[in-house]
């Protein structure tokens, strides 16, 4: 009865009212433009494309119910594991790790609903990963990031092949050559 309750109570939270309407909507959507490629594709102008997206656009329909059926039911075997975990666990909260949105901030002092405060004593059998609440730190990268330019003084590195380094004194002859005409 507990589990039957904490059921309709995810059912029924804000979060999962938006994925219900988002869910109906997106099913809605594809199967108004299912119908309209359909007509599309029976009038003049129509042709097999049009019956293509008119087959496509119901499997993204049902593919929005699958994965929102697939969620849920995530959600509910959460429930049900967190109800059955006895004293320990609520009915109302999976037995999970907390996320970073409820971390509490580092130095503030101020404990977030869920966590354990970093201050509390831990039990003897508890591991020691267990007893913070602090997030885990993912170690700097080992090289240069990708995504940054490069400093000015770095070359780039000399190329073994020679296809590709007699292209590339062929490409910086051009461009010098080019510089000469442009200027005045």
């Amino acid at each position: 009865m507990r589990t039957l309750v904490g059921v309709m109570r995810l059912l029924l939270s804000p979060r999962w009212m938006v994925w219900h309407v988002l869910t109906l909507g997106a099913m809605v959507a594809c199967t108004w433009l299912a119908v309209w490629q359909w007509g599309r594709a029976g009038s003049a102008m129509g042709s097999a494309l049009n019956v293509g997206y008119g087959l496509q656009w119901p499997l993204f329909a049902v593919f929005f119910g699958v994965m929102w059926w697939r969620f849920l039911s995530m959600e509910i075997a959460d429930l049900k594991a967190a109800g059955a975990a006895g004293p320990g666990g609520t009915a109302g909260t999976p037995d999970r790790a907390p996320s970073a949105a409820e971390a509490p901030v580092a130095g503030s002092g101020t404990a977030v609903a869920g966590t354990v405060p970093s201050a509390a004593p831990t039990p003897a059998a508890a591991p020691a990963s267990a007893s913070t609440a602090e997030p885990a730190v993912p170690a700097p990268p080992a090289g240069p990031s990708p995504f940054t330019s490069r400093p000015a003084n770095a070359a780039p590195p000399r190329s073994t092949d020679p296809q590709l380094r007699a292209y590339n004194e062929e490409l910086a002859r051009l461009a010098a050559r080019h510089r000469e005409e442009s200027t005045p």
